[in-house]
């Protein structure tokens, strides 16, 4: 049995334990809604669903989650079936359960009770390998909110160019 060198270096790879990969981003909610507070949680996953993940075919345009029973559990997330997968492949519309701290469950509940907020799903990631779920307790924004974000972006984007110029 050969021996490891214990003073060989590990390589750090972009999807190493330590390191983040993002998968998807729901740019519509970032669009839609104001985000008051952010929370991660994980993904309980079956069959070849994380293949799918890893692979990038994932949607959360419509992605919510929603507090059922004392379970945090996510609606409306698309995560297409895995290409080289067999006939028991997984469901790509099937509500999944989150993973998250009961206390935090309880608090996300109370905020969601209020009305005009809701759990948006903002982004999927993966860290040391899990799949974890960015979500964020949103309040739906007014069109004239959204004009208004609009014109800032431009006004600073206007800004930064101007500023780029003058050194130049």
């Amino acid at each position: 049995m050969a021996r490891k060198n214990r003073n060989s270096k590990k390589k750090v790879t972009a999807s190493g334990p330590g390191n983040n990969r993002q998968v998807a981003v729901n740019r519509k909610a970032l669009h839609d809604y104001e985000i008051l507070d952010k929370v991660e949680a994980g993904l309980v996953l079956t069959g070849t669903e994380i293949k799918s993940i890893r692979a990038g075919k994932v949607d959360l345009r419509d992605a919510y989650a929603r507090v059922q029973d004392g379970e945090l559990w996510l609606h409306g997330a698309h995560i297409a079936p895995y290409d080289s997968g067999s006939y028991m492949n997984h469901e790509p519309k099937r509500p999944r359960k989150l993973l998250v701290h009961r206390s935090q469950i309880s608090e996300l509940g109370a905020q969601t009770a209020e009305k005009g907020l809701t759990l948006a799903a903002i982004r999927m990631y993966l860290k040391n390998h899990h799949a974890k779920v960015e979500l964020g307790v949103a309040r739906g924004k007014r069109q004239y909110d959204k004009r208004r974000a609009i014109m800032d972006r431009e006004r600073e984007r206007a800004a930064r160019q101007a500023v780029k110029e003058w050194r130049d």
